[in-house]
């Protein structure tokens, strides 16, 4: 699976021939934190543990440039804790 992250979108995605991505997006906060705020996986995706590994992906990414990390987002959050 090839995760891609465009920072100019703050998304983590998975693209997909259907046009579909499945997604993590994410906003970078004033105080040098991030906040993962929605993930989302195409229904023809789910249950393939997609969303998990974009989570880890962005935690991989946060946790290189030092920032604080939080989960709006409670598939997220589930990753953090």
């Amino acid at each position: 699976m090839n995760i891609q992250h465009n920072e100019h979108t703050k998304r983590f995605f998975i693209a997909f021939d259907s046009g579909a991505d499945a997604e993590l997006k994410y906003r970078v906060m004033s105080d040098e934190s991030v906040d993962f705020y929605s993930t989302f996986v195409p229904n023809a995706h789910r249950g393939q543990g997609l969303a998990g590994q974009l989570v880890k992906a962005g935690v991989a990414w946060a946790d290189e440039q030092g920032y604080e990390k939080h989960a709006s987002c409670w598939y997220a959050r589930k990753y953090l804790n």
